[in-house]
């Protein structure tokens, strides 16, 4: 496999937090599918999994270079861990579609926290 292009996102962990206690479910629903909110609400330090998930899905789309258009949902890109931990990316509707019009075939993820921060690369790799 070939790389095709890279994205990194870094993300505020207290401005998430914020957006979070703000808009609560409202904001949930449409950044994060149910898995993932399942996944980041199940821990000690929510806010800190859901950015890291935020910055992942900024990243995803710098690696495909569109930004928000074309009809590309949050929710399109459901980010879980493997049974190892490792990030998984999944895609649907047009962020699919998309991926694979440039010759994407697999996003590969990583995700790191560290001083109020979450930060993300992805790298999206095709054939």
């Amino acid at each position: 496999m070939n790389v095709v292009a890279h994205g990194i996102d870094i993300a505020e962990v207290a401005r998430i937090h914020k957006v979070w206690s703000d808009h609560a479910d409202r904001f949930l629903d449409r950044v994060y599918t149910a898995e993932e909110q399942r996944y980041c609400l199940d821990c000690r330090t929510p806010e800190v999994r859901l950015a890291g998930r935020f910055a992942a899905k900024e990243a995803i789309l710098k690696t495909l270079g569109t930004g928000w258009r074309g009809g590309i949902e949050w929710t399109d890109m459901e980010i879980l861990p493997d049974p190892l931990g490792r990030p998984v990316v999944g895609l649907a509707n047009q962020t699919a579609a998309l991926a694979q019009r440039l010759g994407i075939r697999q996003i590969l993820l990583s995700i790191s926290h560290a001083g109020g921060f979450a930060t993300a690369s992805a790298i999206g790799l095709g054939d």
